[in-house]
């Protein structure tokens, strides 16, 4: 069994820019730097042939390079803090060619509406009041924009260092951006 998503890996530049902005939280426990990423979409645990039908699902989409900006931070409840991904509609439309391709190729359609982000941390217990305070500190954090010019199917193993990420395939996008 492999458990995998499909990404997109962030830029050297972009990891840094989060990575300084990944601390003054004691309730955070931090994503690796090496980590950071874009997920469009979870597919979760699933056996050598679901994963040989993914891969040729995702091959066949055509979409075009696009730009993407990292923009804000957030949470998702008490459990996930995030970095934003300013609206892009390109993004949008290859996420959303992605989810069709893999529901043609037999995989359940995602029962959650996709919202881009890249996490950040694990929250431990309840957040307090210094979350509200690294939110407010981190409201405007903006990073240059960056090329997106492929996607990849990645598969995760999980450790008790925390999880490794491993390509299994990479999708290029054609045009311009």
């Amino acid at each position: 069994m492999l458990r995998l998503f499909v990404g997109i890996g962030l830029p050297p530049e972009q990891k840094l820019a989060l990575s300084l902005i990944a601390s003054g939280l004691p309730e955070a426990k931090w994503v690796d730097p090496g980590n950071y990423h874009l997920t469009l979409r979870f597919i979760g645990e699933v056996g050598e042939n679901v994963a040989s039908d993914a891969d040729a699902a995702l091959a066949g989409i055509r979409a075009r390079r696009f730009s993407l900006a990292l923009a804000g931070v957030g949470h998702f409840g008490t459990r996930m803090l995030w970095a934003g991904i300013e609206k892009n509609p390109e993004l949008m439309q290859l996420q959303t060619k992605i989810e069709t391709a893999l529901i043609r190729a037999g995989l359940e359609p995602e029962g959650r509406r996709y919202a881009p982000h890249v996490s950040l941390a694990r929250l431990i217990g309840a957040p307090g009041p210094k979350l509200t305070g690294y939110l407010s500190r981190h409201a405007l954090f903006r990073a240059a924009p960056f090329a997106v010019d492929r996607f990849a199917l990645v598969a995760s193993y999980l450790t008790k260092a925390g999880p490794i990420y491993e390509d299994q395939a990479e999708y290029e996008l054609k045009g311009s951006a």
